[in-house]
């Protein structure tokens, strides 16, 4: 290992001292996102899930797939969340198909 490389957790307390305001205002924020609501903290938590593999964030599958398991989700219902992330990224460029080809139609 690289001894000058600092490591994850130097980088994080190292972002948070170089804006401690700001910091502390977005992890109030994400607490009160994954409160209990009129969705459940687990019901949350798989959402993030999904939405981390559409964001392709490393560090939030992690996290959140930790945080859902811990809240009570199955290794099934991460993978169910997992495929809608899925079929909705493949659906929007299903989608999206139509504006190539309208603009191909525009250009005959």
């Amino acid at each position: 290992m690289n001894e000058d490389k600092p490591t994850e957790a130097a980088l994080r307390d190292r972002r948070r001292d170089l804006a401690p305001e700001t910091h502390e205002a977005f992890q109030a924020f994400s607490r009160q996102v994954f409160a209990d609501g009129a969705l459940d903290k687990k019901t949350k938590q798989l959402i993030a899930v999904a939405v981390a593999h559409v964001t392709q964030c490393q560090f939030c599958i992690k996290g959140h797939t930790r945080a859902a398991l811990r809240g009570g989700a199955t290794e099934q219902e991460l993978m169910e969340a997992i495929w809608v992330a899925a079929e909705m990224r493949a659906g929007g460029a299903y989608a999206h198909s139509l504006v190539a080809l309208e603009t191909a139609a525009e250009l005959d």
